[in-house]
């Protein structure tokens, strides 16, 4: 038997079956396309599902936004127009919708052709609109898997480690899911329904838009991408109570966001799924590459982002527990290993739940972490005052002080004392301004910049901490440590050479390195501003 597991062929899986790709406009499924096209040039046959935009096609959208990003273009042009053209054909269609928005026609057509779907679609926000989690995670998990069902093909769904909610400690891959919520006593408590959560949560959204005059609904009971069917924008009233009802639902049974929650329910409506084969891998925290498509890729607002970018700013208390590693995967070995659990589905060698995190083998502290973005911080700021003949107020208070890890009721209060001492200061500078220039004396312009830079250190003394909220569940409430035991077993079924080609080896990272090198140029390269001044959370 093992001599027969280990002639599993990744490069023949891809040759004989075509797939399904969703998601591939997101930063995860954007590296599973690369390695394909990449790795395995000679795969027999890629479908795309995609989205149009306003002003373009499912076609161009692809060609344009896909193809086109940095860690595709390259390989795309290496490829040539020809072979993508005749071996990849682009769906128009959204997971939101019954049939995932293809055309029953082209349904049809498809039918016996397609031997596997790989499911990247997804919503990552922590707390958007509960209806839009839905769409993607609940409602595109419904759609996705009645697809596969009529295609006749096996589906591996991507979904997150955080779907166990709160935890403490090591995270099992062995957690039955049906059932699941993160305070569940025991097999024996049945006190969670999916379906019935699913139908309770689906009427609360069908009352929030109707109590706003909106009356018409999509099949699944919610609004499709923030409109009813007669294309009305919900007003911003209704979308803070969507946002609310996420939150509470979230954190009534235990998950940590409206995220992680619809994650969980769409596992659970994949498990309760008949006459369906099926795999679901889940990342933990999805950060830049390590290696490929180049180092230090990335896109979007990504978890860390606001991280990296408050260290650099100076922040100096964080509420965290010191010993708490940070669950983060590079995206180019989850996409490796997406793509071998893919290969071993299609082979019918599949574990039912693949969990990809780091902290079993090779842990990174938050203390360690920390102090090696302070370092970072520290280290650029001795740069830039190198050619600076006077460092200003901020530059001073910021390499005076030394980072400590606080409670968040303590970094609370140190952000309130430190509001208050601002204050006063502003308060001493508004009384000698009116002095000086009752006394026409100099110097009223340089009080001025000093009023504008203590504003600037209120301002983001209270950002900090409104952003530092959404990170208490992973860095101060829960310690996380995600059991990975099944992606190394299904390393041990493939070839040598395939291990090269999609590497799973998160205890070979230099963290330090990554972090430094990969994640913060990374993010300083990639991340634009605007995707980071509303620090949207994703994982």
């Amino acid at each position: 038997m093992t001599s027969q597991l280990l002639l599993t062929d990744i490069t023949q899986a891809f040759q004989e079956h075509e797939i399904l790709l969703t998601g591939a406009n997101g930063f995860l499924g954007k590296v599973v396309l690369a390695l394909i096209l990449d790795r395995f040039p000679d795969f027999k046959h890629l479908h795309i599902l995609q989205r149009p935009a306003r002003n373009l096609s499912a076609q161009e959208r692809f060609h344009t936004e896909t193809l086109a990003s940095p860690a595709l273009e390259p390989i795309a042009r290496k490829a040539g127009k020809v072979a993508l053209r005749e071996k990849i054909t682009v769906w128009r269609g959204d997971v939101s919708r019954p049939g995932c928005g293809i055309a029953p026609a082209d349904l049809e057509g498809l039918t016996a052709r397609i031997g596997l779907i790989i499911n990247c679609a997804g919503r990552v926000d922590f707390f958007p609109p509960v209806d839009d989690s839905f769409n993607a995670n609940v409602d595109g998990v419904e759609h996705v898997a009645a697809v596969a069902k009529t295609l006749g093909a096996k589906l591996l769904h991507v979904s997150t480690c955080y779907v166990c909610g709160e935890a403490d400690g090591l995270v099992e891959e062995t957690e039955p899911i049906l059932g699941f919520y993160p305070r569940r006593q025991g097999s024996d408590d049945a006190s969670f329904c999916h379906k019935r959560e699913i139908g309770y949560c689906r009427e609360r959204i069908r009352q929030i838009y109707n109590s706003a005059g909106s009356k018409r609904f999509a099949p699944s009971g919610a609004p499709v991408n923030g409109t009813d069917q007669q294309g009305d924008r919900r007003s911003a009233e209704v979308a803070q109570r969507l946002v609310a009802l996420g939150r509470q639902r979230a954190l009534h049974w235990g998950w940590v966001n409206t995220y992680t929650y619809a994650k969980s329910l769409g596992e659970q409506i994949l498990a309760a799924e008949e006459g369906l084969d099926w795999a679901i891998v889940r990342p933990a925290i999805v950060e830049s590459a390590l290696e490929f498509p180049f180092p230090g890729w990335i896109e979007g607002g990504r978890t860390a982002a606001p991280l990296v970018l408050m260290a650099l700013g100076g922040l100096k208390d964080w509420p965290m527990r010191k010993d708490t590693p940070l669950e983060v995967v590079p995206v180019d070995l989850a996409a490796s290993a997406i793509l071998v659990v893919a290969a071993l589905l299609l082979g019918g060698q599949h574990e039912r739940v693949y969990q990809l995190g780091t902290a079993d083998v090779n842990p990174i502290l938050l203390e360690s972490l920390v102090t090696v973005l302070d370092a970072e911080s520290r280290k650029r700021r001795r740069n830039n005052g190198k050619h600076s003949a006077s460092p200003g107020l901020l530059e001073r208070f910021l390499e005076a002080r030394r980072v400590r890890f606080v409670s968040a009721d303590e970094a609370r209060a140190r952000r309130v004392a430190f509001e208050n001492r601002i204050d006063r200061a502003q308060a001493l500078i508004a009384g000698l301004r009116k002095l000086l220039a009752a006394t026409r004396l100099p110097g009223a312009q340089s009080l001025a910049g000093w009023s504008t830079s203590l504003r600037a250190l209120g301002l983001q003394a209270a950002f900090r901490e409104q952003t530092l909220n959404q990170y208490l569940p992973f860095v101060l409430h829960n310690r996380y440590i995600f059991e990975s035991e099944n992606i190394r077993a299904a390393y041990a079924l493939i070839s040598e050479k395939e291990k090269e080609l999609l590497p799973w080896s998160p205890e070979r990272i230099d963290w330090r390195t990554y972090w430094v090198n990969n994640q913060i140029e990374g993010i300083e390269k990639w991340v634009q501003p605007e995707a980071v001044k509303g620090w949207t959370f994703r994982l």
